[in-house]
C-alpha cells in the first residue's frame, strides 16, 4: 500500500508544480516576445518616418544607407514596399529584399500595413517555431499611404532567450519537487500507520492470537471507527469460541458421570437375563455405551486440541525425541516397528504448542488403523519442511483422501474400531492455521499394499536469529 500511496503522490506533486511553472513560463515567453516587438515595432516607425520623406524628395539612398547599417547591426532585413508590391529600397539589394519579402510566412501584416493599419501584435515566439517576427509600419495615414516599412527579424535568438529562461525554472522547480518527494514518504508513513497497526492485528488474529487490542483514540475518524468495530469483531469472535469450547468441554465432563454409572447398570443387567435375544440387546447396548464414552473422551481431546492458537519456531528433532519412545512402547504392544529419521537442524514454524499432539494423533492413527508393521517419522530440511508420518499398511484408496479430512469421517474398514474420525481433520486445521498444509498419500509399499502416508509442510525458520 505504501508504494500505491507513493506511487499517487509522486504525480500529484509533478502535477502541482507543472500548474505553477508552465503558466510561468508562458507568460515569461509572452513578455518576451512583445518587448522584442516593441523594440521592432520602434524601429519600424522610425524608418517609416524616413522613408516619407526620402520618398516625398525623391533621395533614397540616405535611406537605403541607414537600412543597410541597421542590418550589420542587428542582422534584421529591412525594406520599404511600395503599394502596389514592388521593391522601392531596402538593407539590400532587391533581389534578396524580393526573397525576404516573399519569404515572409503571413503576408497578411503588410497587406494591413498598405491600407493604412497596423497590423494586430503576435502573441507568442515558440522556440520551435522557426517562422520570424515581422513588423509592417505604413509610410502615412488613411488615403496618403504611400508604401510600407516591413522589418523581418529573426527569432532564433528569441527562441534561446527564451529557451534559457525556461531551463533556469527547470532548475528552480527541481526545489518544490525535491521537497515534495522527500516529504511523501513519511506522510505516507503517517498516513498508513494506522492501517499498518490494524494489519499487524490481523495477522494476529490469523495466527489465533485472539488478545489483541488496536488504540482506537488515534488517527481520522473513519479509521477511527474501522478500528472500533475490529476490536469489537475481535471481543465477539473470541467470547464466541470461548463459549463453544467451555460448552465442549463442560457438556463433555457432565456426560461422562451420567453415561458411566449408565453403563454399569447395563451392566449390572447382565445377570437377570435369560432368554438370547435379551443378551444379544444387552451387548448392543454395552458396545453403544462403550462408543458414547469414546467419543465423549475424543471430543474433550479435540477440544484440548483446538485451544492451540499461535506459531512458534520448533527444533523438530527435539519434538520428536520428547515422543519417540513412548510411540516405540505403543507400537511394541501392538507388533509395530516405530522408526525416526530426523536430521538435527530442522527448524519450522508449527502450531504453539501442537505439533507433538498433531504428530501423536498421526502416530497413533498409523498404530491402530494402518494393518502394517512398520511406521517411519521423518523430516527433511527445505522450503517448506516436509515431516511424513508413513506406515506399510493397506492405505486408502486416493479417491477417499479428501473425503478422510473432513469431521467425523471413517473408513469403511474401520467402522467398528475404535476411533472419532476427529484427530485427523482437526490436524489439518492446525497446521493450515500455522501456515502449512497436511497431504494424504501413499507410503511404504510392500508387496501389494501402498501403505498410507500423511506429510506436513511448514514454513522454515530462517536465520539463526528466529
Amino acid at each position: 500500500m505504501l508504494r500505491r500511496l507513493l506511487a499517487l503522490l509522486l504525480p500529484v506533486a509533478f502535477v502541482i508544480v507543472a500548474a505553477v511553472f508552465v503558466p510561468l513560463g508562458t507568460v515569461i515567453a509572452q513578455q518576451r516576445t512583445q518587448e522584442v516587438y516593441v523594440d521592432r515595432l520602434g524601429d519600424a516607425g522610425r524608418f517609416a518616418a524616413l522613408a516619407r520623406t526620402a520618398l516625398e524628395t525623391d533621395r533614397l539612398d540616405p535611406l537605403a544607407q541607414e537600412m543597410a547599417h541597421y542590418e550589420e547591426l542587428y542582422a534584421i532585413p529591412a525594406l520599404v514596399v511600395a503599394p502596389d508590391g514592388q521593391i522601392v529600397t531596402g538593407s539590400g539589394d532587391r533581389h534578396r529584399m524580393r526573397d525576404v519579402l516573399d519569404g515572409i510566412p503571413d503576408p497578411g501584416a503588410v497587406d494591413a500595413a498598405m491600407a493604412g493599419e497596423r497590423p494586430a501584435p503576435p502573441t507568442t515566439a515558440w522556440p520551435w517555431n522557426p517562422d520570424p517576427l515581422v513588423v509592417a509600419e505604413p509610410i502615412g495615414r488613411d488615403s496618403e499611404v504611400a508604401g510600407a516599412v516591413v522589418v523581418v527579424a529573426p527569432t532564433r535568438e528569441l527562441g534561446s532567450d527564451i529557451l534559457q529562461v525556461w531551463g533556469l525554472l527547470g532548475l528552480l522547480s527541481v526545489v518544490p519537487l525535491t521537497v515534495l518527494a522527500t516529504a511523501s514518504l513519511p506522510l505516507s508513513r503517517w498516513v498508513l500507520r494506522p492501517i499498518r497497526r490494524l494489519d499487524a492485528a490481523t495477522t494476529s488474529v490469523a495466527s489465533g492470537d485472539l488478545d489483541v487490542h488496536v488504540d482506537a483514540e488515534r488517527g481520522p475518524p473513519e479509521l477511527r471507527r474501522l478500528t472500533e468495530s475490529f476490536n469489537t469483531m475481535v471481543d465477539v469472535v473470541r467470547r464466541a469460541l470461548d463459549r463453544q469450547r467451555a460448552f465442549v468441554s463442560e457438556a463433555s465432563h457432565q456426560l461422562r458421570n451420567p453415561l458411566a454409572s449408565l453403563r454399569l447398570a447395563v451392566e449390572n443387567l447382565a445377570p437377570h437375563l435369560e432368554t438370547p435375544e435379551a443378551r444379544e440387546a444387552h451387548e448392543i447396548a454395552v458396545d453403544e455405551a462403550t462408543v458414547m464414552h469414546r467419543m465423549l473422551n475424543s471430543l474433550l481431546a479435540a477440544t484440548r486440541l483446538e485451544s492451540v492458537t499461535g506459531t512458534e519456531a520448533v527444533e523438530v528433532a527435539e519434538v520428536l525425541e520428547s515422543r519417540v519412545e513412548r510411540w516405540r512402547a505403543l507400537g511394541e504392544a501392538r507388533g509395530v516397528s516405530v522408526t525416526t529419521r530426523v536430521p538435527a537442524g530442522v527448524r519450522a514454524y508449527a502450531p504453539a504448542g501442537g505439533l507433538g499432539s498433531i504428530l501423536d494423533e498421526l502416530v497413533s492413527n498409523a498404530l491402530r488403523l494402518s494393518g502394517g508393521t512398520r511406521v517411519v517419522v521423518e523430516a527433511d530440511r527445505g522450503d517448506p519442511v516436509r515431516i511424513s508420518v508413513l506406515d506399510d499398511g493397506e492405505g486408502l484408496p486416493e479417491e477417499q483422501y479428501t473425503a478422510a479430512l473432513d469431521r467425523f469421517w471413517r473408513s469403511p474398514r474401520h467402522q467398528n474400531t475404535e476411533g472419532t474420525g476427529l484427530g485427523l481433520a482437526i490436524a489439518a486445521d492446525l497446521v493450515r492455521e500455522a501456515g502449512g498444509r497436511l497431504t494424504l498419500g501413499t507410503g511404504l509399499p510392500r508387496g501389494e499394499r501402498r501403505g498410507f502416508g500423511v506429510v506436513i509442510t511448514l514454513p522454515p525458520v530462517r536465520g539463526s536469529g528466529d
